[in-house]
């Protein structure tokens, strides 16, 4: 996720140039050498070890993590389509053809674990983490990927739906981070401070908003050029330049929120110093990331110096972030300090009470 957003704001950015073009690409090549790399890796652990697909979804926090699988997939998506769609019209249709396909994947995992989400917030509201955002990023990633895709589809008709498919999926899952967002407000006022473990996830709830607003700015334009030539809302005076107002305005205000949350989560980042470094330090990188995207989108949107220069800033701090994490990531990974499951860890502390429990029966029914 954070390879992938790093190498679409490279290619994105305002003021670029072809060096910049040049690493984004290679980064892009990075990306899906670890997708793979990762996907064929844990389809071996749980071909080889089956029983460990139970003690995934006994640990709630853990099963969250599966939401990063379509949405990592999602960031390869947009950069076929920024990347490599000049070179065919195969790459469209492969780029198209993988959007339906991770869309669905991310829709069912979207609803699995909002189901989780439920069931977390039935028993204990002070053990949420940001974690649980992870349960919409999928559905809002399909949305915004939604508008790069039908940018580039030759077929107008299939462009509208997957236009409409897009505003749909931000209805599904915008609205949804917003709770979310309220209840871990709710969290962090109410409740003990978070562990320094979970304080790396506070900038989680910014890549909703970021999401959110490049979509709506994505839908809006997409629709001025679509709605003509598909006769969509013909009966409606300007109904695509309605959509695109209102977009853009939504997608401000969304901005706006995300500035707070942003200062929000620095100051704890900031007041939990000392935190140790973990993979879980890669969640900075995605949200700040979609946050700039959103930046210099309304930057062109506007003409704005103010906004393209801030989304470039933003994009150096991914930089800066991504580069000093990717380290800290390969000394880890040298080590084996950095893999850890918190999964296997639940399930067998749950074990050893089911072995305990028996235990005290059998020395019971001897006595």
């Amino acid at each position: 996720m954070g390879t992938g957003i790093f190498s679409l704001l490279l290619h994105q950015l305002p003021y670029n140039g072809l060096w910049l073009q040049r690493i984004s690409e290679i980064l892009f090549a990075l990306n899906v050498v670890l997708f793979v790399a990762f996907t064929v890796m844990s389809g071996l652990r749980y071909a080889m070890y089956p029983e460990l697909w139970g003690a995934l979804f006994r640990d709630p926090s853990s099963t969250f993590f599966i939401g990063a699988i379509p949405t990592g997939l999602f960031t390869i998506i947009n950069l076929i389509v920024v990347i490599c769609t000049p070179w065919g019209k195969g790459m469209v249709t492969l780029a198209w053809t993988l959007w339906w396909i991770d869309t669905v994947f991310s829709i069912v995992i979207f609803f699995h674990l909002t189901f989780t989400v439920i069931n977390l917030a039935k028993q204990d509201l002070s053990s949420m983490t940001a974690l649980w955002l992870l349960s919409i990023v999928p559905a809002a990633i399909a949305s915004a990927s939604g508008g790069i895709v039908a940018e580039v589809l030759p077929n107008p008709q299939h462009q509208l739906w997957t236009l409409i498919i897009g505003y749909i999926l931000w209805g599904t899952s915008i609205p949804l981070a917003f709770v979310i967002i309220v209840l871990y407000f709710h969290r962090l006022t109410v409740h003990k401070m978070l562990s320094k473990e979970a304080v790396v996830t506070v900038f989680l709830p910014i890549a909703p908003l970021g999401l959110g607003g490049f979509a709506l700015m994505k839908f809006g334009s997409l629709a001025r050029e679509i709605f003509p030539k598909t006769g969509t809302l013909e009966q409606v005076p300007n109904a695509a330049g309605i959509l695109y107002v209102m977009g853009f305005i939504v997608a401000l205000m969304m901005w706006g929120f995300g500035i707070v949350w942003f200062f929000l989560a620095l100051a704890m980042v900031i007041q939990s110093r000392g935190f140790p470094f973990s993979m879980g330090w890669w969640s900075f990188t995605f949200p700040i990331g979609v946050f700039a995207l959103s930046t210099f989108t309304i930057g062109e949107e506007m003409n704005s110096r103010f906004f393209k220069v801030l989304g470039t800033v933003l994009t150096g701090v991914v930089a800066v972030l991504w580069v000093f994490i990717a380290i800290g990531t390969i000394k880890g990974s040298l080590t084996g300090k950095m893999f850890y499951a918190p999964c296997l860890e639940t399930d067998m502390k749950l074990k050893e009470r089911k072995l305990r429990k028996i235990a005290e029966r059998a020395a019971a029914k001897k006595v």
